[in-house]
């Protein structure tokens, strides 16, 4: 604290600060002694006052001189034997006030011995009334010397107003805690506990939670603190939300035992749920072979580089040494951070990173043909759904021109191979992203029948675990808030995929390529997404709260589908299937439009999407993207 702050509050704290701030320790550890030792011979003339042994004539009191003398030195001693002026006045608690009781008790023993040596008489009544008094004497100065330094130390500071949520054992040690905190001020209590409500604990006023938003404006609240450890998290979770309404920061604390145990910290975070079971088998990285061989010494381009798939390939193409890796991302933010990961990773391949869109044909031919690509994976895609089902033309741009400005620049370009990353979604798909993934395969599919050197492929993939968007973060996400967690419908199933299975798939399918393939991964039986939420709340830790356990700590509620998702997804078109030099990994045979057709369909999409026409644009999506199937919800 300096003395300019202090400066500010008028005279008397001003003198009163610099004179304290000037003190040592050992001053200050003298100045409380000779205090202690003042309090005893002044405890011993108010008693023998109140027990009328004397009439406070000067006389008399002369008299009792020697003995309130010689009690004063003796006092001293004692205190300073106890070690009572080294206790800080703002760490004075229970047990210094037992020790100041010793004190006390100490100090009318040689009180009584005195008065038997030097007189003056006085009765037994006298000196237990003395007794008590100094102890309450020298309880009292204490703490009135404290609070009338926190005083003068806080005028002029503003400080939060804190409101502790559970009266119990926890928040009323955090109230202790906070007393002498400068800038932390504990206003009230708030419990659940009716028989606390009303009632003052800790010195604070006890309130229901009812009245929290009302007191939040009364007593201006800053900030509530939840103490409450023993309820779970997810309750926890409830309450803040709750809370937060009431327009002020919500803070959560653990209680002080639990914070420590044996080995240290504990560490309340539950283990995850094991991939193999999210998955419904067992994990197949190790089962895909290397592919190093394939890339190595290349020149590989990656588009929507900073994505969740994007990224990851990027990481483990340089694993497999290229000669040069070129980053194509549309978001800054996500290319310096891919950008800034793989030259820390390594310092062997050139990285070339380009910030542009994938539908700008004359950035990428130029990158293409300036850093001599030999390998393009084409990962850039909108893909969630909800968001491209409500702006269909940039989703259409993105995912279907980009697709066709990408791989026609390849093609004249001399890239040796071009591999889309496709989605399961764009089976029969029933929404526009899962259209527009499939309008991009049969632009690839296209060229792929006219290509003389570039090599076209596809891989379709399931959900990918941990992919932005994916339903793994959303769940978790929504455990940590407390629940619910959502679904749009009991009977709904999806397939799932690591990012390091999707990406090795990836990688394979360019090594195993042949022209116009289309590649998907056997990923066993699809998984029920009701089960999945129920595995990753007791995952964590908690239980399901339905009719059959209305105590649970999370509710899985049911949304509704949402427009144009299906219940079911689907890897193949056609059950027609070849095999690849990997059994896990199979080529699907599937029809693809003509030429004219496919030429047809672009020249009508670019249209609709030049004039911002949505309703030209669901058109040409549902003329072309398997006709007769696809559903009202892409037409609409």
């Amino acid at each position: 604290m300096t003395n300019n702050r202090i400066g500010k509050n008028g005279g008397s704290p001003r003198v009163f600060y610099s004179i304290v701030m000037a003190l040592s320790r050992g001053q200050k550890q003298w100045i409380f002694a000779l205090i202690d030792a003042a309090m005893a011979p002044l405890a011993l003339i108010l008693a023998m006052l109140l027990t009328a042994s004397v009439r406070g004539e000067p006389a008399e009191l002369s008299h009792l001189l020697p003995l309130t003398v010689a009690l004063a030195s003796v006092a001293g001693g004692l205190t300073w034997w106890l070690g009572l002026p080294r206790v800080k006045l703002n760490a004075y608690e229970m047990r210094s006030a037992v020790r100041t009781a010793t004190f006390a008790l100490l100090v009318t023993g040689a009180c009584i011995a005195l008065d038997t040596v030097m007189g003056p008489g006085l009765a037994a009544g006298t000196h237990i009334m003395s007794g008590m008094l100094l102890l309450f004497l020298a309880v009292s100065w204490r703490l009135g010397l404290l609070h009338l330094t926190l005083e003068v130390y806080r005028r002029g500071q503003t400080r939060l107003r804190v409101m502790i949520y559970g009266a119990g054992q926890t928040g009323q040690q955090l109230v202790a805690a906070l007393r002498h905190d400068n800038f932390i001020n504990p206003v009230a209590f708030i419990d659940d506990n009716p028989t606390l409500q009303t009632l003052v604990v800790a010195g604070l006023r006890v309130y229901a939670p009812s009245q929290a938003a009302d007191l939040a404006e009364q007593l201006k609240i800053d900030r509530i603190v939840l103490a409450m450890p023993s309820i779970s998290t997810p309750a926890l979770a409830r309450i803040a939300q709750r809370l937060r309404s009431v327009g002020v920061e919500v803070h959560a604390l653990p209680s002080f035992a639990e914070m420590m145990g044996e080995g240290g910290l504990h560490n309340r975070r539950p283990e995850p749920v094991p991939l193999d079971d999210l998955l419904g088998r067992n994990r197949l990285e190790s089962e895909l072979p290397g592919v190093s061989h394939a890339y190595a010494g290349r020149r590989i381009m990656v588009t929507g580089a900073g994505g969740s798939i994007g990224s990851e390939l990027c990481r483990q193409i340089l694993a497999c040494a290229p000669d040069c890796v070129v980053l194509v991302e549309q978001s800054e933010l996500a290319l310096y951070r891919i950008d800034k990961e793989l030259r820390d990773l390594s310092v062997g391949p050139e990285i070339v990173s380009i910030l542009g869109s994938v539908t700008d044909a004359g950035a990428m031919r130029d990158a293409l043909a300036e850093h001599r690509v030999d390998v393009v994976l084409h990962a850039a895609a909108y893909k969630h759904l909800p968001l491209v089902e409500s702006n269909p033309i940039p989703g259409l741009e993105n995912n279907v021109i980009g697709t066709k400005v990408m791989a026609e620049a390849a093609r004249d370009c001399g890239v040796e191979r071009f591999i889309l990353v496709s989605s399961d979604k764009a089976v029969r798909p029933t929404n526009v992203m899962g259209a527009s993934k499939r309008l991009a395969e049969l632009v690839i599919q296209d060229l792929a029948t006219r290509s003389v050197r570039t090599r076209f492929s596809m891989v379709r993939f399931g959900n990918v675990l941990g992919s932005s968007g994916s339903v793994i973060p959303l769940f978790e996400e929504q455990i940590a808030r407390g629940g619910p967690v959502t679904l749009t419908h009991e009977s709904v199933t999806r397939y799932f995929m690591t990012i390091a299975e999707a990406t090795r798939l990836v990688l394979l399918a360019g090594s195993f390529a042949r022209g116009g393939d289309v590649f998907v991964l056997d990923m066993g039986d699809a998984v029920p997404i009701k089960r999945l939420a129920r595995q990753m709340i007791e995952g964590a830790g908690y239980t399901v709260r339905n009719d059959e356990n209305p105590d649970g700590d999370i509710e899985v509620v049911v949304t509704g589908l949402r427009p144009g998702e299906k219940l079911h997804e689907e890897l193949l078109i056609s059950p027609d299937m070849l095999t690849t030099p990997h059994p896990k990994i199979l080529r699907a045979q599937e029809s693809y439009l003509s030429e004219f057709e496919a030429a047809t369909a672009m020249k009508d999409l670019r249209e609709a999407i030049a004039n911002r026409d949505e309703a030209a644009a669901r058109a040409v999506i549902a003329r072309w993207v398997e006709p007769g199937r696809i559903s009202d919800a892409v037409q609409m």
